[in-house]
């Protein structure tokens, strides 16, 4: 029996596991994948305070180590469901595990092309952040793919970075707000393409440029850029809580900036959650402040 079961060991999760054990809690930290989360994939990071810069890689790793260190427990296995009940059963592929509260940080998956290639790229070329990414490209040419807010947003960064931002549109508009179109369309460096499909990745070891079709009359032509920046939404990865937690129509766990969701003992932290910002910084935020309410759930179960 554990205080606190963590599922997801990103920073959300981590700093979560983190401040339980500051709190005297014992801790299972639940991770299917590579402990670290989505940041791992920047291969520099210079917006986390403390840090001039550092991998993203090097991060996820410093957290692992700080939580093995205040001696959380971790465990590499997927939670195929949870049982609710005074006491939270997490099922997993590695067996059952049960606590008197429970923090879901699961994240949100960058939703991918599904090209051959694309995983090869991810920070050899292909980025999802261009609040994390878009220094790299000052002076290049970068690719921006996707019409709706996110990829304008993207693309209006970068705009006042790279040589020259082009956006691939699959649609024959955008789909993003008329004022953010607005502010785009008074980028000079910036060309928008309509009704056109990535195809294929162009390159050897790093990333080189993008095969690009035309919708209408399949033209296939090649656009050589020095980065893509992958824009057409998020993944949450919620699936299993559904019958545990309530989700909004795109899948994200609704809870506010307490990290409370709708079920006693349950709380949710970082990507996962319905939020406006989803950074590290603001994933680390939520883990403190759910785990503290984990803690406070936890001392009043017997």
């Amino acid at each position: 029996m554990y205080d606190l079961i963590v599922i997801g060991g990103g920073p959300a999760g981590l700093t979560a596991a983190l401040y339980a054990r500051r709190a005297n809690k014992t801790v299972l930290v639940i991770e299917k994948g590579s402990f670290g989360g989505q940041i791992t994939y920047s291969p520099k990071v210079e917006n986390i305070p403390g840090f001039t810069e550092i991998t993203g890689n090097e991060f996820g790793e410093k957290m692992v180590e700080q939580v093995l260190a205040q001696e959380a427990e971790v465990e590499c296995a997927e939670v195929l469901e949870v049982k609710d009940g005074v006491y939270k059963t997490v099922v997993t592929d590695s067996g059952e595990f049960t606590a008197k509260s429970l923090v879901i940080a699961t994240g949100a998956k960058h939703r991918l092309l599904g090209l051959p290639g694309e995983e090869k790229y991810i920070g050899e070329g292909i980025s999802f952040c261009a609040v994390c990414d878009g220094a790299f490209y000052e002076g290049k040419e970068v690719a921006v793919i996707g019409g709706g807010n996110s990829a304008l947003q993207e693309a209006i960064l970068l705009a006042d970075l790279a040589k020259k931002v082009t956006v691939v549109q699959n649609l024959d508009f955008l789909t993003g707000e008329q004022k953010l179109q607005d502010k785009l369309a008074t980028k000079p460096n910036v060309e928008v393409i309509l009704g056109t499909v990535v195809d294929g990745f162009i390159g050897g070891d790093a990333l080189e440029g993008i095969r690009i079709r035309k919708e209408a009359d399949g033209t296939v032509s090649d656009l050589m850029v020095d980065g893509v920046f992958v824009a057409i939404g998020l993944v949450p990865q919620n699936e299993v809580f559904s019958g545990l937690v309530p989700l909004d129509p795109r899948g994200y766990i609704q809870c506010g900036e307490d990290c409370v969701t709708g079920t006693a003992g349950v709380f949710a932290a970082g990507d996962c959650r319905t939020k406006t910002i989803r950074q590290v910084t603001t994933a680390v935020a939520d883990g403190a402040v759910a785990a503290l309410a984990a803690c406070a759930y936890a001392d009043n179960i017997q």
